[in-house]
């Protein structure tokens, strides 16, 4: 039967990383790809029996590959610390790889928000990237953030049946932080370059009316509401900071001047 490393991605994570690692304990090995977490992540990790390995953090496409490199088995489970791996996706990650009829499978995923599932909203079946593969069948992308994947030559992709469960946030507040922190980081992707203020709230608008009308997220309440809110925000603030990337020196100057008068 073949061995299956399970990698889990890690900063401050105290909250969540211990339930991640116990889902996934069924793998031959669990590697947490810690970046120099300061709250104690690292000590429930390995209390947990996880190797932690430390990956400074660079762009999300350099930290997955960097820890499939410290994963030491063929095959290769992914798992975010906000997500949990059900018993039955467990038990079919096994059959899956022992049976090898494709070399990568995308696992879908059910969200929890806001004291509910979500079903609608482009959050169901959600699929990412494959989180189950060879660890020669595929490669991340170099991006910072919402990283995508290559698959070598010759590789076909397969589905699974059942679901790992995803709870993305804790409260509203990390909602927020989130959108902040990868709003930034997509500002800096090559495509965002010759942003405008313009494209920033005409991308937005589209976030918004895509997730809430065309993914039905007002069939989820509230919670579809806030959802394609936040599509809105992350994207309207990913284009209005690579605008302010692009001027950042020439408005430095400019404030200079001011500050010579």
């Amino acid at each position: 039967m073949p061995r299956i490393s399970a990698y889990i991605i890690a900063y401050n994570e105290a909250a969540k990383v211990a339930d991640a690692i116990r889902s996934v304990q069924w793998a031959d090995e669990v590697v947490v790809a810690d970046s120099n977490s300061t709250d104690g992540t690292i000590a429930i990790a390995e209390g947990l029996g996880a190797r932690v390995v430390q990956i400074p953090f660079e762009g999300f496409g350099k930290l997955r590959n960097d820890a499939i490199a410290a994963c030491t088995h063929d095959w290769i489970f992914s798992l975010d610390s906000d997500e949990r791996c059900t018993p039955e996706v467990g038990q079919e990650v096994r059959a899956l790889a022992e049976r090898a009829e494709h070399g990568a499978y995308f696992v879908p995923r059910r969200n929890f928000f806001l004291g509910r599932e979500i079903r609608h909203s482009g959050w169901y079946p959600n699929y990412r990237q494959p989180q189950l593969f060879r660890r020669d069948s595929m490669r991340y992308e170099m991006s910072p953030v919402h990283e995508g994947f290559e698959l070598s030559p010759g590789v076909t992709t397969g589905y699974l049946r059942n679901a790992i469960w995803q709870l993305p946030f804790k409260d509203l507040a990390e909602s927020i932080s989130k959108m902040n922190r990868y709003s930034t980081l997509g500002a800096t992707k090559r495509r965002q370059a010759g942003s405008s203020y313009g494209k920033a709230l005409v991308h937005a608008k589209w976030a918004f009316l895509k997730h809430y009308l065309f993914k039905r997220g007002f069939m989820d309440g509230w919670a579809g509401f806030i959802i394609a809110l936040s599509y809105f925000e992350v994207t309207f603030y990913r284009y209005a900071k690579a605008v302010e990337l692009e001027h950042r020196d020439s408005w430095a100057a400019s404030w200079k001047d001011i500050g010579k008068r």
